[in-house]
């Protein structure tokens, strides 16, 4: 089989090794296809090639069920590592703090959202005034107005539609930012770029595990997380995108 070779001369410590943990924890789930890891290094990853075709909406539904399956895989807490994993975590080029926690809504707060908005802030991307919106929906997460009882669910982790490969056996996933979590994320991740025939994808997940009702309404509340790390380095209109999606979430009733 050919591979697929990435490099980066300034990879800080464990950059490719936590991809290729990751990658390996959401296989052992035996849920969702992910590529193969042949070989990893500092700098350097090695990987199976993935060959890419049209996207179906029998495909789709295949990923919306195996999703599914490595989600209720699980986590030891919401953020833990890959289980194999003790060294730091990433999603893109931007280090994810080290936190984890019983309680899913000030783990998220503390450790997904609320680490972004001040290199946003001074990016550009985002006012003060309009930080304090998103601190003010952090505040509602951190007081518990969101959590529920789910248990961490074993999640991809930057699940956009760029790091979900169609291949003539079915999505494979690659680029993980691995971690326990809960399972609206991924799917709100979804939503967020546009992946072909999401429809699919969820009526399937929904069918193999349903979502609590309301799910649909929480989106913006899981899109926090991906939205300020964007805002962080990707531009004005992802801090723009943000401010809508925490001031929606201001508007959320309690659970």
């Amino acid at each position: 089989m050919t591979t697929f070779v990435k490099t980066r001369e300034d990879a800080p410590p464990g950059f490719f090794e936590a991809e290729a943990a990751g990658l390996r924890w959401l296989a052992a789930a035996r849920g969702a296809h992910c590529v193969g890891v042949v070989a990893v290094s500092p700098g350097r990853i090695e990987l199976d090639q993935v060959a890419e075709t049209r996207p179906t909406g029998e495909a789709a539904r295949s990923f919306g069920r195996a999703l599914a399956h490595s989600h209720r895989a699980g986590a030891a807490r919401f953020g833990s590592p890959p289980s194999d994993w003790d060294g730091p975590l990433y999603i893109g080029r931007r280090e994810l703090p080290a936190v984890t926690g019983e309680h899913w809504g000030r783990f998220y707060a503390e450790g997904r959202v609320l680490p972004f908005l001040a290199p946003a802030v001074s990016a550009g991307n985002l006012r003060p005034d309009e930080a304090d919106v998103v601190r003010r929906a952090c505040d509602r997460l951190s007081a518990g107005d969101f959590d529920d009882d789910e248990s961490p669910a074993r999640l991809h982790g930057d699940l956009w539609a760029g790091n979900v490969l169609w291949s003539p056996d079915g999505v494979v996933l690659i680029d993980p930012a691995a971690q326990g979590g809960h399972r609206e994320t991924d799917l709100a991740m979804l939503a967020l770029f546009g992946l072909p025939h999401l429809a699919e994808v969820l009526e399937a997940y929904d069918d193999a595990a349903p979502l609590r009702s309301g799910w649909r309404e929480r989106v913006p509340l899981h899109q926090l997380h991906p939205l300020a790390v964007h805002a962080a380095g990707h531009g004005r209109h992802y801090g723009l995108a943000l401010i809508d999606a925490a001031q929606r979430v201001l508007e959320l009733p309690e659970n």
